[in-house]
């Protein structure tokens, strides 16, 4: 909330990517209301949650809807940023903010109706074949759907992209210096395109390579839900969890830094006492 407070408030707003910043922030916000849905049920009535309920098919939906759109917002900001990079000053012009709320649009209905499919019938509340058993009354089918394709969007596609770029600006600093011109900047862009490429990497590994292993487990499992309580429950706590604290690590790594948010923030209060004593003259 307080990064999208903070952009709004802000010019950066206007700028292409700072929309696909602001957008990230919205569905880590979703990703913890409907966690924070998810956690309230499981306080309220545990067994709906281990046994499956139809209670339990709309906050599942929104938590798929709200991660699935984090995955493409990442891949968004890294596309974005590769295009930004590869074409120099030329596509900086060509990627507008029409553009940007274009990709945030598709971004957005694509995982609604991905993440609304089991709203839709494909869950297997009436039927005990093919029921996932982590995620009842998910069908271990519709798991296999969204996880696998989505495993090759978050890891590989952004593994390309952040590549990329350091490999183009590398090949800029080794030009600039054979030409004898100064290469601080370049290099000082490559070392910290790395960092955060190493981050993002690392965060989205910690995040939700966890759930992808238990969709694995779910698939070729073959025990029922008593054989299977309370370790393996446990875990898929954690990947929730994981999955719930990407959302404080995407704002920290993608919002710039935690100084340069401070700053803004200590200068929207600024301006706002400024005006509180322009009034009062």
């Amino acid at each position: 909330c307080t990064v999208i407070f903070t952009r709004l408030a802000t010019k950066d707003l206007h700028k292409p990517i700072s929309i696909l910043f602001c957008n990230l922030a919205i569905s880590d916000l979703f990703t913890s209301f409907s966690g924070f849905w998810i956690s309230m049920l499981f306080i309220t009535n545990p067994d709906i949650t281990i046994f499956g309920s139809k209670d339990m098919l709309a906050p599942y939906a929104l938590y798929t809807t709200s991660i699935l759109s984090t995955i493409y917002n990442l891949v968004s900001i890294g596309v974005e940023r590769y295009l930004a990079v590869a074409k120099s000053m030329r596509t900086r012009f060509r990627v507008t903010r029409n553009h940007s709320i274009v990709v945030v649009f598709i971004n957005w209905v694509l995982a609604f109706f991905l993440g609304c499919l089991p709203l839709m019938g494909w869950n297997c509340l009436h039927k005990e074949e093919n029921v996932s058993v982590l995620y009842s009354p998910f069908c271990v089918s519709y798991l296999i759907f969204i996880t696998m394709p989505h495993v090759v969007v978050a890891f590989i596609i952004p593994l390309f992209t952040y590549l990329r770029i350091i490999i183009i600006l590398r090949r800029r600093k080794l030009r600039m210096k054979a030409c004898g011109q100064a290469s601080g900047t370049y290099k000082s862009a490559e070392t910290q395109v790395a960092r955060t490429s190493i981050c993002i990497w690392l965060l989205a590994l910690i995040s939700y390579a966890p759930f992808f292993a238990g969709v694995i487990f779910d698939a070729t499992n073959q025990q029922c839900h008593i054989d299977l309580y309370p370790g393996v429950y446990i875990f898929r706590n954690c990947t929730a969890v994981l999955s719930t604290i990407n959302c404080l690590g995407n704002p920290l790594i993608y919002t710039l830094k935690l100084k340069t948010l401070g700053a803004k923030l200590k200068a929207l209060k600024c301006l706002s006492v400024s005006r509180v004593r322009a009034c009062a003259i």
